[in-house]
């Protein structure tokens, strides 16, 4: 760090606490990356939580002549969310809303990721307009500062088009709040020259008619290439010319803080078909004919891009034996209702009679279908990615030609690809717009292939903005990739035009230099991100940056896609090996030191990365594979206790006992004192103790016998070792076990329990599994494995755990003719059908595990609880609660983070219910309620059905 940056640190030092000024190695790279090919390391991470801290940064960093870079969450694919100085990170806050106008307006904060501002608005009816692909991930800052748009948004719904206000900070610090009419009455008294010079800009440009014809003609288009220069023909107000300039600007202009959209509608009936077609000339001739009709979406896939996906599950079988030549339409139609939704599809295909298809044209109402179709559609990029060379990266670029021209666009484009060897591009994109993405592998390392990537970029960009008058940047913003060819496209008259708005807002340059504008013609050959072979389980990663929403500890140290760039870093300087230089050695030997806390210790390994990742890299696979690695010296205590797993829980539930007493007798701060301090004076080897912590399970009810009357249908019911250890809760008014709450609910339900032999030893190996000890874990898997296929007579039964991360493993590792359940679709389909529901008049809270979640019984989960209850609350953007196991007792800070908001969010509930023991301990200690097995629930509210019909009569 240079004495400006130290000097920097000092005085933000005086207004922010060390956790939200980021300086070490490891983190500076690590947030650092966005999803694009570049890298650029920055000399300091700030993590503002409001205007006032923000505010507060820029005037140190404008005092200091030092320039400063946004980001939201950095999904960004063309270099507009790194920089090599102060990187400003939207970690935590900045996630206020307010629904406005009955939900025909949205307020939000750019800390929003967009698909929580859809859920906000769907109790409406209606969602915001911009609908990228990576919108599951991607931040309102990001969608707004790019003018992102995606499959349904087209030009009419983005966020230029559906803005009603804004906040915005800009680099003098002012805030404008064009909401409010006291900030606006004071902005045009402070600010009046810089609107009175916004208007002449307006004016002049509207003057010069070629100018302003050739701008509309660019908007007609998608179109983020620079700035937005149709706010200075559609609008003559400074102040309407400066706000609708801050969309897409990318952070060169301004910080946004807040933003008001006009909403639009979300038409709840939905359907979509693949349409495949002969040849890319018919695939485009549809586009038009379809252009008329009531669609919603249109996206079109050439055969290499259907040839990346044709090996996912669920996709249609012709698309191994499509003709090289051929195409696809993704047609989407939505409707108000099924009539109209019959209606818009007979016109869709009434609109496609006379085209040439491959197959008959057929549309899905399945939700499930419908679902796989997008997600495969919006994977098209990061499946690329996956099977690209080890050690190359991927590059993508977003085009638009006049869609009257898409045909021959795509042919030209296409030989554009073949005359620079990259026979491995793919094409895809949004057909109705003429907006093509094309996606293809590309090395650096090699002679030669700078150049050949620079040739290939200076004919794209000749053919696409010269010959075609069409736009390099459709709706991924300019940012640094195509910087150095904002003029080919534009020209000098509206280039000087861009500079001279860029000198109005920011004229120190501080605001993201290098983004959007550039006199460096080679700026996007420089500062290449590496991406070197690190470990064959997450070599496929592209860093885009869809696993981060999900990941418990992405507020708290790393997400998967930052493990993964320090691993690849560590791996890159390790291949130096003795030619590594004194500062290779030690910054090696620092990351791997950081690396044991912020990437190992601190990842819950709950796999639901996984789910969100388009090609189902699980980085707790990482992580466990390192901590075998590590850790092998463990491995004959791992098998001591394997093999002594009856005395080891056993004493578990003695100092349960123990702790449990001791609590009632000293009571809760007490308590806390005394295990805090032993856990501080033990270097944290001690676990932390919770007040929520439960007394030891009594085991004994497992000998009482059963009985069932002739005929019952049987199950195997095997308590985890959780609940075999873990009771009851002080202060929980359910105070039977988990145990006893499951034997309640079958005998009920009228099911013969089976319970294994030997249950005091078993384990499914999941302890053993996420600390890194496979053997031990593959060993206990293995004994569970012969008593399960012993008491479910080979599988004739079924077999129902109480706990889901076990089931999920055993799901995983045991022998297939198991039939193996856990709590939420077992009694959701099994055991609710056999019972008479009195729904709970009570608020409840429900958290859905993460191994529910990786199962796909997230909905059946939310289904079960609202069957026996009348008023569920699911928290939101509470995904992994972070207790994995022990961790929320070794690691306790994974677990409160993860858990931020809960509190808030449960506010009102009477009880929460989930479906494992030991996060249920954590959800009570921050959710402040107590947290009980979903079957408690349904044991409460429930009661025999032939009980409940004889009383009846």
């Amino acid at each position: 760090m240079t004495p400006a940056y130290r000097d920097l640190l000092e005085a933000l030092r005086e207004t922010l606490p060390d956790e939200r000024l980021i300086h070490d190695p490891l983190r500076l790279l690590a947030y650092g990356s966005d999803a694009s090919f570049y890298r650029l390391i920055p000399q300091l991470v700030v993590r503002p939580l409001d205007e006032a801290e923000l505010g507060v940064v820029m005037r140190a960093c404008r005092e200091r002549g030092l320039p400063m870079t946004f980001r939201a969450a950095g999904t960004s694919l063309s270099g507009q969310a790194v920089g090599d100085s102060v990187l400003i990170q939207l970690n935590q806050g900045w996630r206020e809303y307010a629904i406005l106008d009955a939900g025909r307006a949205i307020r939000l904060q750019p800390g929003i990721i967009g698909a929580r501002a859809n859920q906000l608005l769907a109790p409406y009816g209606r969602k915001i307009g911009p609908d990228p692909a990576s919108i599951g991930s991607c931040m309102i800052g990001g969608i707004v500062a790019n003018n992102a748009s995606g499959m349904c948004c087209g030009t009419a719904q983005n966020s230029y088009r559906t803005l009603r206000d804004l906040r915005v900070v800009l680099a003098d610090g002012t805030c404008l709040d064009t909401a409010d009419p006291d900030s606006v009455a004071a902005f045009r008294d402070s600010h009046d020259k810089l609107l009175d010079e916004l208007e002449r800009l307006g004016r002049e440009t509207r003057a010069n008619t070629a100018l302003a014809e050739k701008i509309r003609h660019k908007y007609r288009l998608k179109n983020t290439t620079g700035y937005a220069l149709n706010s200075l023909v559609d609008y003559r107000d400074g102040l309407d010319i400066l706000t609708h300039l801050m969309i897409g600007s990318e952070g060169t202009l301004g910080f946004i803080s807040a933003i008001t959209y006009d909403t639009v509608p979300d038409e709840p009936e939905k359907a979509a078909a693949l349409i495949f077609f002969p040849d890319m000339a018919t695939t485009c001739r549809a586009t038009i004919a379809l252009k008329a009709t009531p669609v919603s979406a249109v996206e079109l896939m050439d055969r290499a891009a259907l040839r990346s996906v044709a090996d996912q599950p669920g996709m249609p079988e012709a698309l191994a034996t499509l003709p090289e030549g051929a195409a696809a339409l993704l047609v989407d139609v939505r409707g108000d209702d099924a009539g109209q939704l019959s209606a818009r599809i007979e016109a869709v295909q009434s609109a496609l009679q006379g085209v040439a298809t491959l197959e008959p044209v057929a549309f899905t109402r399945d939700p499930a279908q419908y679902a796989l179709y997008w997600k495969i559609r919006k994977g098209l990029f990061p499946a690329v990615g996956a099977v690209r060379e080890v050690g190359t990266t991927v590059v993508i670029e977003d085009v638009a030609f006049p869609v009257e021209r898409l045909d021959e666009g795509v042919l030209a484009l296409t030989e554009v690809f073949r005359r620079h060897g990259y026979a491995q591009a793919i094409l895809f994109g949004h057909a109705l717009e003429g907006n093509l993405h094309f996606v293809f592998p590309q090395g650096f390392e090699k002679p030669g292939e700078t150049e050949r990537y620079r040739a290939l970029m200076e004919d794209v960009a000749q053919l696409v903005a010269v010959e075609y008058g069409g736009s390099l940047k459709a709706e991924h913003g300019t940012g640094r990739n195509m910087a150095p060819f904002v003029e080919r496209e534009w020209g000098t008259e509206a280039y000087a035009l861009m500079w001279a708005i860029k000198a109005l807002f920011d004229p120190d340059n501080l605001l993201n230099p290098e983004v959007i504008l550039s006199r460096n013609p080679t700026l996007h050959l420089e500062s290449l991100k590496p991406l070197p072979a690190a470990d064959p389980i997450v070599d496929t990663c592209i860093e885009c940056g869809f696993c981060e929403s999900v990941c418990p500890s992405r507020a708290l140290t790393l997400t998967p896609r930052q493990r993964i760039v320090v691993r690849r870093e560590m791996a890159r300087l390790e291949v130096l090996g003795e030619q590594a230089d004194a500062e290779a050695r030690e910054r090696l030997a620092t990351l791997r030191e950081g690396y044991v806390y912020d990437g190992i210790d601190t990842c819950a390994a709950d796999g639901l990365c996984a789910t969100q990742c388009p090609v189902g890299i699980n980085t707790g696979d990482l992580v466990r594979a390192w901590r075998h690695d590590h850790q092998a010296g463990k491995a004959g205590m791992a098998h001591r206790i394997g093999a002594h797993f009856d005395g080891v829980t056993q004493l578990a539930r003695g100092v349960l006992k123990a702790a449990d007493t001791t609590h009632g007798l000293l009571g809760t701060s007490a308590m806390t004192r005394l295990t805090g301090t032993l856990r501080r004076a033990s270097g944290r080897r001690l676990p932390q103790w919770l007040p929520t912590l439960p007394d030891a399970a009594p085991v004994r009810v497992l000998e009482r016998p059963r009985r069932a009357k002739p005929g019952a249908p049987r199950v195997v019911y095997l308590p985890s070792c959780a609940t075999r250890v873990f009771g009851r809760s002080r202060g929980d008014d359910e105070t039977r076990s988990v145990m006893e709450v499951t034997l309640s609910l079958l005998d009920k339900a009228g099911f013969e329990v089976i319970l294994p032999e030997s249950l005091g030893g078993q384990c499914c190996g999941m302890a053993f599994q996420s600390k890194g000890q496979f053997a031990e874990a593959d060993r206990k898997a293995g004994e569970l494995n012969a008593v399960l296929l012993a008491a479910s007579e080979n599988g004739r039964y079924p077999v129902l755990c109480d706990t889901s991360p076990c089931t999920l493993r055993m799901q995983e590792t045991l022998d297939a003719r198991l039939a193996l359940h856990e709590p939420v679709g077992f009694v959701h389909d099994q055991v609710l059908p056999r019972l008479a529901i009195t729904p709970k008049k009570a608020r409840v809270a429900v958290h859905v595990t993460c191994s529910s979640t990786r199962m796909g019984l997230a909905d059946t989960f939310i289904a079960l609880a609202r069957a026996c209850a009348e008023d569920v609350v699911v928290p939101p953007e509470i995904t992994c609660c972070g207790f994995a196991g022990d961790k929320g007792l070794q690691v306790p800070e994974l677990n409160a983070s993860a858990l931020t908001g809960l509190a808030e969010a449960v506010a009102g509930c009477e009880v929460g219910y989930s479906n494992s023991r030991t996060c249920e301990i954590g959800l009570a200690a921050h959710g402040g309620i107590p947290y009980r097995s979903i079957l408690s629930l349904v044991d409460e509210v429930g009661r025999p059905r032939e009980a409940a019909e004889s009383a009846a009569k």
